[in-house]
């Protein structure tokens, strides 16, 4: 399996410059890591590492090449719990990445239901849950059928942590050829769920994976808590299981494209250094942890 890295090295800088070091750490892939509607003053003046989604995606393509990158997947994380408004990530942007990600060769788009922020969100019964977040996929999924993109479901949220209400879920949506799943170790775990048991279950629908390791102070919020962003913990230091999860992975047959979401440089290389070594290990030798 490929190992690439979260766009996001650096704080307080362009999209441009966070290639530039991903190369510089020694990465051939990355991803399309923030992203937002129209334009930001951030990009204008120079301090943040989104792109837009309404700006030509093949200028994006081609400052991947410019720095010998190749874009794994688009990142496309929504908030699909709490009602929709303007202001909210949702179906529209969904779609804008998924046709971002068609123009630039990339065939994943990642994207979650959140965890709810209003007393609306908050009140949804799970059966409610599941049925506000098939509705706002459902023009997703069918767009990116059309445009040979498929969108990748994160464990990100109350619903795609769990492994019985991610079935229902696919379910839902009528699990369609271009529906699968981003699998995200430190969320799984974070979210209450075991990330190796996510792994051996839904095997044959994950299409990419986000490595996270947690240190231990995040075990008092386990099953409180849906998804975390990156982490400074490098892999195989903290209290996720990682090697089990790599060495899941492999029995399920999965050798398609990861991506490391760790800060720090001294961190990043280290997580990198840590697969690698779980790569080089011959099949039924324990790795340590």
């Amino acid at each position: 399996m490929d190992i690439g890295c979260f766009a996001l090295v650096d704080p307080f800088s362009l999209m441009d410059h966070q290639l530039e070091r991903i190369k510089g750490l020694g990465f051939a892939y990355a991803d399309v890591t923030d992203n937002h509607n129209g334009g930001m003053l951030g990009t204008e003046f120079g301090f943040t590492a989104s792109v837009s989604l309404d700006a030509n995606p093949h200028d994006l393509r081609r400052m991947f090449a410019r720095h010998g990158l190749t874009p794994t997947t688009f990142c496309a994380h929504a908030n699909l719990l709490d009602p929709p408004a303007p202001w909210r990530y949702g179906t529209t942007e969904i779609i804008k990445a998924v046709r971002a990600a068609a123009a630039m060769g990339v065939r994943h788009v990642i994207t979650t239901e959140g965890e709810p922020k209003t007393a609306a969100g908050h009140g949804l019964s799970p059966s409610e849950r599941i049925f506000a977040i098939r509705h706002a996929l459902a023009e997703p999924i069918r767009v990116a059928a059309d445009f040979g993109v498929t969108i990748l479901l994160e464990p990100h949220g109350p619903v795609t942590d769990n492994i019985d209400t991610m079935d229902a879920l696919l379910e839902a949506c009528g699990n369609p050829d271009n529906l699968a799943i981003n699998v995200d170790t430190g969320n799984i775990w974070l979210g209450g769920s075991d990330p190796v048991a996510y792994v051996r279950h839904f095997g044959h629908k994950i299409e990419h994976v986000h490595w996270k390791d947690l240190p231990a102070e995040m075990e008092a919020h386990r099953g409180t808590v849906f998804g975390s962003g990156m982490t400074l913990t490098p892999l195989g230091t903290g209290v996720v299981d990682i090697a089990g999860v790599h060495r899941a992975l492999l029995d399920v047959g999965f050798d398609g494209h990861t991506t490391l979401e760790v800060a720090g440089d001294t961190a990043v290389l280290a997580s990198r250094d840590y697969l690698l070594a779980l790569e080089r290990k011959p099949a039924g030798v324990a790795a340590s942890r």
